[in-house]
């Protein structure tokens, strides 16, 4: 039987789990040969999206409907006819929340959950797994928050696990499974936390930092 614990031991090993679709019982272990990262100190913001931020479109929080969240992720769509999210990864990824290990970035609008993304913290790597948007560039806006908040904590890795042309924008690239886990290793031996006590200008300093950065595409 497949536990938590039995998933953060993978994660820790550079594995992560999917099915075959949201219907499936099975689940499998992947064990990518090239690795998609989101460097956390080179990330790129299109310039659009930047404009988009600094109107505040949508109020953002960490953690406050994860559940709603990861069947958001599951749910299929004209665009996205198949998942690899099935009821026993929510499950999984559930009790991990109520351990502290799975975390939600969530954009709310009018007290309605519009998008988000969510992921597994060990240490200071961060491995996002899903997101869905049901409004428009709700996703990106989440993760630009998710990456604010992990340069504050002082997380050093976030795993992407493949690259897509949505996080191609945002400076993703492919690494070599050595590299991967070199990177990986480092990372699990640092004593951060998603959630620190810190202060909401300390958050927004560092978001700002993020958008005043002269990396960006168009």
């Amino acid at each position: 039987m497949l536990t938590p614990q039995i998933v953060l031991d993978a994660y820790s090993k550079g594995l992560f789990p999917m099915a075959e679709n949201r219907r499936d019982k099975q689940l499998f272990w992947i064990d990518p040969e090239v690795r998609g990262i989101l460097p956390l100190d080179n990330f790129h913001i299109p310039r659009s999206l930047k404009k988009k931020i600094r109107n505040n479109p949508f109020e953002v929080r960490f953690d406050h409907n994860f559940a709603a969240v990861i069947r958001a992720c599951a749910q299929q769509k004209p665009k996205r006819r198949e998942t690899w999210i099935n009821d026993e990864i929510i499950e999984l990824y559930t009790k991990l929340f109520c351990m502290r290990h799975a975390h939600s970035v969530e954009c709310w609008q009018e007290e309605k959950l519009v998008g988000g993304l969510y992921g597994i913290s060990i240490g200071g790597a961060f491995f996002g797994e899903s997101m869905f948007s049901s409004e428009r560039d709700s996703s990106k806006i989440a993760l630009v928050h998710l990456v604010a908040r992990l340069n504050l904590a002082g997380f050093t890795l976030l795993d992407t696990q493949f690259i897509t042309d949505h996080l191609k924008q945002f400076g993703a690239i492919e690494i070599s499974r050595v590299e991967y886990h070199k990177i990986l290793n480092g990372a699990l031996n640092l004593n951060v936390g998603f959630h620190l006590e810190v202060s909401l200008d300390a958050e927004e300093e560092v978001l700002r930092r993020i958008l005043q950065s002269k990396t960006q595409t168009s």
